[in-house]
C-alpha cells in the first residue's frame, strides 16, 4: 500500500489526460473527419452513422444503461462537440439532432413522461 507521503495526484491526472487523449484520437476524432468530409446533403446521415458508432462503444462498456439513454447522450454530446469544433455545420447539425431526436427517441420520450420527465433522471 501508498503511504500518503508517496500519493501523486499530478500522476493521477495525467495518466487521466493521456486516456482523454487517446479516446479523442481513436474515438472521436475519426467521427467528425467522416462528419466534416461528407457532402453537404450527406452530414445528416454522416452524423447519425456517428451517433450510431458511438453509442455502440457505450453499450459495450454500460449494457445496463438503456440504449435510448446511450443515443440521446451520444447525440448530444457529438452535436456539441460539432458545433464548438466545425461550426460552419451548425445548421445540418441541428438538422440531424432534430431527426434523431424525432424518429428515433420521439416513442421513448413520450413513454417516459416527456421531456421534463427524461431531464430529471
Amino acid at each position: 500500500m501508498f503511504s500518503e507521503d508517496q500519493f501523486d495526484p499530478t500522476l493521477i491526472a495525467d495518466k487521466l489526460r493521456e486516456l482523454a487523449d487517446d479516446y479523442d484520437e481513436k474515438v472521436i476524432q475519426p467521427l467528425m473527419k467522416n462528419i466534416t468530409q461528407a457532402a453537404a446533403d450527406q452530414v445528416v446521415t454522416a452524423f447519425g452513422d456517428s451517433v450510431d458508432s458511438l453509442c455502440k462503444s457505450w453499450v459495450a462498456e454500460r449494457a445496463e444503461v438503456s440504449s435510448e439513454k446511450h443515443l440521446l447522450k451520444a447525440t448530444i454530446m457529438l452535436g456539441l462537440y460539432v458545433k464548438r469544433n466545425s461550426p460552419g455545420l451548425t445548421g445540418a447539425i441541428q438538422n440531424a439532432m432534430a431527426n434523431i431526436l424525432n424518429t428515433r427517441l420521439g416513442t421513448w420520450v413520450a413513454d417516459q413522461g416527456g421531456w421534463d420527465e427524461v431531464a430529471s433522471h
